[in-house]
């Protein structure tokens, strides 16, 4: 039986730059944030954390340097995926030497693979390395929704953790609950589905808003995975306005305005994203406040 990786959120971290580097006095004030609210884990190098526009190089120094402030405060969760498998697997391997605790390993995409393949490319990887790998299916941004089957033949692999599943799809979700083995661990990925997804037995949240809320984001999705649905729900209501204001645009482009605004200027989204039009910021202060 595998023990659980985490449980709560687990915050997928925003990326601060300065003047087109990444700000690394800045990354350990968002690390000292985080883990005074009480987060058990911190995600970096993913989605929210601008991974397509980081070199490897950038990567690992952050992986490394996070590791190396937070020691055993908290779990390092690095994104290592990518769509070549000989490159995710040697990605996967440095991570490992920079400190990583934890894997996060998207599907392949753009050249999407079918199930055989898959399953082959996520075998690849985990054997390559000692640590925990956490599935991530995004088929918003993959292109590919992974399939029950494939999640049910890499639960086999010993150190598959479980997945973040961000497909939005409660069908699914209530899916590899009841055909995966009960050790493979769901996480959600959509922060406007902790509540659902804690009643179908999932573990928590890969989480954008707690970049701005840490400690209300961990407060509700702990009520929530323990059965107390009506504070869950008061505090999800509360942070409503919020979530809505964080999907204006395309992630992170939202979360990163957000932080400025509260006082933690993470500069710029690389290009391809750009900054969040006027118009937009003014709907996400409305979210902000609302917290008030």
């Amino acid at each position: 039986m595998k023990q659980t990786l985490f449980s709560g959120v687990c915050t997928a971290l925003v990326t601060p730059f300065k003047d087109g580097n990444i700000n690394f006095s800045l990354l350990e004030v968002l690390l000292e944030r985080q883990i005074a609210a009480g987060i058990p884990t911190i995600c970096l190098c993913g989605t929210t954390g601008e991974a397509p526009t980081l070199s490897d190089q950038e990567k690992l120094a952050m992986i490394r340097f996070a590791k190396t402030k937070v020691g055993d405060s908290c779990m390092i969760l690095a994104g290592t995926g990518g769509n070549s498998t000989s490159h995710a697997v040697e990605l996967s391997k440095a991570a490992v030497q920079a400190g990583a605790d934890a894997l996060l390993v998207v599907s392949p995409y753009y050249n999407k693979a079918n199930a055989e393949g898959l399953i082959a490319h996520y075998c690849q990887i985990c054997t390559s390395v000692p640590i925990p790998v956490v599935i991530y299916n995004v088929p918003s941004r993959t292109g590919l929704d992974i399939p029950v089957p494939v999640y049910q033949e890499l639960a086999k692999l010993p150190n598959v953790a479980g997945v973040k599943e961000a497909s939005c799809d409660m069908r699914k979700v209530a899916q590899i609950r009841m055909q995966c083995p009960g050790d493979f661990t769901v996480w959600s990925g959509n922060d406007d589905l902790i509540l659902p997804t804690a009643a179908l037995g999932c573990k928590g949240v890969v989480s954008v808003i707690s970049n701005v809320e840490p400690l209300l984001t961990q407060t509700m999705t702990q009520a929530a995975m323990d059965g107390d649905l009506d504070t869950a729900l008061n505090l999800q209501k509360k942070l409503w306005p919020l979530l809505q204001a964080l999907s204006c645009d395309i992630n992170p482009i939202p979360v990163k305005a957000a932080m400025k605004v509260i006082g933690y200027d993470c500069g710029q989204c690389r290009l391809p994203l750009t900054d969040l039009p006027a118009e937009k910021i003014k709907f996400l202060k409305e979210g902000i406040f609302a917290l008030q």
